[in-house]
């Protein structure tokens, strides 16, 4: 609401000279040829920002279930790393492997999935701010 006003006050204080329609008329042209070829550049790069979403998610769920399977399918007695460690934290970590691998990967994948999401929001607050103003109302 204040930038219509602003822009409106701008607009208004302006009083353009008409003397010469032609130069005026190739002046505006080009200057809506300038605003139409980078509405479509923004465009583009929002479009190539969800595509690469899309991938990224894709590949996100492909990796995880697949790291997810083979956490799942070795056999439960065996750990999934090995120190040869009789005591220490090293024995620790080896005892628990599995559950902290488990643990780690959920995080990530967690961590994947809000990061995503994030920017998902973030294209599309980007799209809605370069609408035009006609559009949105």
């Amino acid at each position: 609401m204040m930038k219509d006003k602003a822009l409106e006050e701008l607009f208004l204080a302006q009083r353009p000279q008409f003397d010469d329609k032609d130069e005026f008329m190739a002046r505006l042209t080009q200057k809506l040829d300038a605003v139409e070829y980078l509405r479509q550049y923004e465009e583009a790069n929002l479009r190539r920002y969800k595509y690469a979403m899309l991938a990224v998610f894709v590949a996100g769920i492909v990796v995880g279930g697949a790291l997810l399977a083979f956490v799942l399918s070795t056999p439960s007695q065996l750990p999934l790393l090995t120190f040869h460690a009789s005591s220490g934290i090293l024995l620790a970590i080896e005892q628990y492997s599995r559950t902290v691998a488990t643990i780690v990967l959920s995080l990530i994948m967690g961590f994947g999935i809000i990061s995503i999401v994030s920017n998902i929001l973030d294209i599309a607050q980007m799209k809605a701010s370069t609408e035009p103003a006609s559009r949105c109302r």
